[in-house]
């Protein structure tokens, strides 16, 4: 069942993460909300858990695929069948924000199963949300669903047979997941989005490298991958006030506190830093889930074995309005990732207050660095390298300005929400304007 033809309304799922700020998620909702304050007909709409957001939330408090059912009907039979009363019960938003603040240490043995069994979609172990999802979209009647990742691709087949629409996904970093699972549910991960992929009528992707990255492991063609840089809303960023004369040259990272994102690297460069007699202090902000206290304490202790602790800062997680204070209270930030980064919204947030960036020569940096002149890089997993690159900025005041206000003006041009949201409806206009038809091998 279609929408009327002259109004395009698009139901947009979106992954929520179990309590935690998540880069993809708040991509999500600061698209969905430029959408709709353009006017356009957007119903973003959770799946696993509500989401969480610095911004206003505009999801629906309806959340599908809820964590907790999808759980308990991968682990046991029984729990497919569940009484209605209780299977909504365990949809509850308060009760999946409560029991999902554990998401962050679920072991990859209990993840690889589950990943695969819901992108084998309708022959999957929840079927049952599945039916639940297809019965709310044809209430809903959108001209067009959006998918949250690749991880959902499974699920196009039935949306397409049962509405006749067309189905988007966007890509968002799959890989850190896929590349940790162990055989044989890795091959299995990629074959499965290999097959239900070519279900799915285009595929967006917030970077050059991702797209790449999708082509060859994903074996989606390149007509069928759409580049819709990631946007941040800037009308309501001050401009960075200068640096305080009175204050040391100050480093920044905002991000996950975890391996993955290389806070053990920065805290080695500030080290050598110190070593060499620069005097720094470091500002450490994001959220901390359980699975990563024990890395986070073994690097304080790190810290405290070297005498640093006391040039350090760790405020914890922070919202819209403290992070953006955090930002303009330092000189350059830095998340050195292990992984190679699909997104990494938080350059765009710091060059938006007019602070360069200092990030590893991989995944999605270069592209930022190369379009907006932001920042520089330095060798991955290379904490001299980084110390070198933050000690040249150190030394030359007027190349920070200079890379500051490239970066915010490139910012402010060009990777805006208001931007990012035009470039997502054009594709979606594109698509849903097409016949869905059978897309053959991709």
């Amino acid at each position: 069942m279609r929408w009327q033809k002259d109004h395009m309304r698009v139901a947009y799922l979106t992954a929520g993460a179990g309590g935690m700020y998540c880069g993809s998620c708040m991509r999500d909702n600061t698209l969905a909300a430029a959408l709709i304050r353009k006017g356009r007909d957007v119903v973003l709409i959770p799946v696993y858990s509500p989401i969480r957001t610095d911004e206003p939330d505009v999801s629906q408090d309806r959340v599908y695929y809820g964590g907790i059912n999808i759980y308990l009907q991968q682990k046991n039979a029984l729990f497919r069948h569940l009484p209605r009363p209780v299977d909504r019960l365990l949809d509850h938003p308060t009760l999946l924000r409560r029991a999902m603040k554990r998401a962050g240490s679920t072991s990859l043995e209990t993840a690889a199963p589950l990943t695969l069994s819901i992108l084998k979609g309708e022959d999957g172990d929840q079927k049952r949300e599945l039916s639940k999802l297809l019965q709310g979209l044809i209430e809903l009647q959108p001209s067009l669903v959006h998918l949250p990742n690749a991880f959902f691709v499974g699920l196009a087949r039935r949306i397409r047979q049962e509405l006749g629409i067309p189905v988007v996904c966007t890509l968002t970093g799959e890989d850190i997941l896929i590349e940790k699972l162990p055989e044989p549910f890795q091959s299995e991960t990629f074959a499965l989005i290999r097959d239900r992929g070519r279900d799915v009528d285009a595929f967006l992707s917030v970077s050059r490298y991702y797209s790449n990255y999708a082509k060859e492991r994903f074996g989606i063609a390149p007509d069928r991958i759409h580049q819709v840089p990631l946007g941040i809303r800037v009308e309501d960023h001050q401009d960075a006030p200068p640096p305080a004369a009175s204050r040391p040259f100050t480093i920044g990272y905002l991000a996950r506190i975890c391996s993955d994102k290389g806070l053990h690297l920065l805290l080695e460069a500030f080290r050598l830093l110190h070593r060499d007699g620069r005097e720094c202090r470091l500002k450490v902000a994001g959220y901390l889930g359980g699975a990563d206290r024990p890395y986070f304490t073994a690097l304080q202790s790190q810290m405290t074995d070297h005498k640093l602790d006391r040039f350090i800062d760790y405020l914890g997680e922070v919202d819209r309005s403290e992070k953006y204070r955090m930002l303009r209270s330092i000189d350059v930030l830095s998340v050195p990732t292990v992984y190679r980064e699909a997104k990494g919204l938080y350059v765009l947030e710091a060059m938006s207050q007019g602070i360069p960036v200092v990030q590893p020569r991989h995944g999605t940096f270069p592209e930022f660095i190369e379009s907006t002149g932001g920042g520089l890089l330095c060798e991955p997993d290379d904490p001299k390298s980084l110390a070198d690159c933050i000690t040249k900025l150190m030394n030359d005041a007027q190349l920070r300005e200079k890379l500051g206000q490239s970066g915010r003006d490139a910012v402010c041009a060009s990777f805006t929400d208001e931007a990012m949201a035009d470039r997502a409806w054009d594709v979606f206009e594109s698509c849903a304007n097409t016949r869905p038809s059978q897309l053959g091998s991709a």
